[in-house]
């Protein structure tokens, strides 16, 4: 049994990514509440999670391992990805230039690299947001390779420091996510990140029809490459055999919730810009990228937002808010996970996870290239393609309440000069 020691458990997308590339989570360290609750309810036999409802700083090292039944150097991986708050680019751009290391939320980094250096795991895996990497910016880096490096002197392991921004929709799942991978082995094995085995194909017609012609062009160049790339998985992919029935209390509320009907899908505010296609209601690049963000099926879904506010997207393409279970969807979390707690804590748990697949591909590189353990069989959370797609909804007009913000709106000068700085990843500051 390849055993995993888990911090900074969330809702468990990085363990049921491993759960799906062979190995058994035995202990989890998770401080919020509802979280913990989400693993209970999906614990069973072959799931024997030890929840530790703690922060990590109250949790010692020796204590972990008897709870995960784990002696020292015996735990195959320790995974978690440490709260990113003081590393994301949403946070540098609404705040400025942030405290980064000197925010006490960053704390966490030296909690993982404490807990690495006690239990001594064969391969350690660290998740984060990828402006932990930005050029001028990277001190988080630098400390966690500085430390790994002292680790390695006091206590005679030679872990590896080997790490990659990957996009998970260039490996399969239906969302459009960057993520910070960091991945070490105790012997000093190299990790080799996964080559993108899905590319992105822009439309050139309706939904089903640019689909198909441009998988076939896409498979026959691919034919004569050593490994196949295929299209990127779509929101109808990852949505298209849910039967969600009535939806209530999902309406888009506030003051632009009903002009969202007026958007065409895989559109957002922009589209009702003098640069867009609609009316000239706002400035371009005057709001968050995610605002009135709305899914396209024929495209991977925008990254899930952890807390989304009044017009915040991504938004489904029938104007309502994503469902608990279409989400878990997009996160590629196995059908059956319960994630309790109400919508909005739903919300919170899925927008905080690392989707699964993503983990799934890493885990079985993993034993593959670190454990000399290579798993068989096809991925078991790489969602199905489905077609035909459905063409896209048919875009409403503007409703008149809206027709008194028509006008001559300016554009965001730029990058720190003026009110609301706009980002293409979806952040923006004052």
């Amino acid at each position: 049994m390849r055993k995993v020691i888990s911090l900074y458990t969330g809702a468990g997308g990085l363990d049921l990514g491993l759960e799906a590339a062979g190995f058994v989570t035995t202990a989890t360290v998770e401080h919020n509440a509802l979280a913990c609750r989400t693993l209970r309810a999906n614990q069973r036999e072959d799931r024997p999670w030890a929840v530790l409802e703690q922060s990590i700083h109250d949790v010692s090292s020796e204590w972990l391992a008897k709870s995960g039944r784990v002696k020292i150097g015996e735990a195959d991986i320790l995974v978690g990805g440490p709260p990113c708050q003081p590393f994301s680019k949403s946070a540098y751009w609404v705040h400025g230039d942030t405290k980064r290391l000197g925010d006490p939320r960053a704390d966490t980094l030296s909690a993982y690299l404490r807990v690495l250096r006690d239990l001594q795991p064969r391969v350690f895996l660290l998740e984060n947001v990828f402006g932990i990497t930005y050029k001028g910016k990277d001190e988080a880096l630098n400390l966690l390779q500085n430390t790994i490096e002292a680790i390695n002197r006091e206590i005679g392991t030679n872990y590896s420091f080997c790490w990659k921004v990957l996009n998970t929709a260039n490996y399969g799942v239906p969302q459009v996510r960057e993520r910070f991978f960091l991945i070490g082995a105790r012997d000093g094995r190299e990790f080799t990140f996964p080559e993108p085995t899905h590319a992105e194909v822009p439309p050139t017609g309706s939904a089903s029809d640019s689909r198909r012609a441009s998988q076939l062009a896409l498979f026959d160049r691919a034919a004569r490459q050593p490994t196949a790339i295929e299209p990127w998985r779509t929101a109808w992919d990852a949505l298209g055999d849910l039967d969600i029935g009535a939806v209530r209390g999902l309406q888009i509320t506030g003051k632009w919730g009903d002009l969202l009907p007026s958007i065409p899908e895989g559109q957002n505010y922009l589209f009702h810009t003098d640069r867009g296609g609609g009316l000239p209601l706002f400035g371009w690049r005057r709001r968050y990228w995610t605002f009135l963000l709305k899914l396209a099926k024929d495209r991977p879904s925008w990254t899930l937002q952890a807390q989304p506010g009044a017009g915040i997207g991504p938004f489904h393409w029938k104007n309502r808010r994503l469902t608990v279970a279409e989400m878990m969807r997009i996160q590629t979390f196995p059908d059956g996970y319960v994630i309790e707690g109400g919508h909005t804590e739903a919300v919170r748990q899925l927008g905080n996870a690392v989707p699964s697949l993503m983990t799934e591909i890493l885990g079985r590189e993993v034993r593959r290239q670190l454990l000399d353990d290579p798993a068989s069989g096809p991925l078991k959370l790489l969602p199905p393609q489905r077609t035909p797609i459905p063409p896209a909804e048919a875009v409403k007009p503007v409703p008149a309440k809206y027709h008194v913000h028509i006008g001559n709106h300016a554009a965001h000068p730029g990058t720190g000069k003026g009110h609301l700085v706009y980002a293409q990843s979806g952040a923006i500051g004052t």
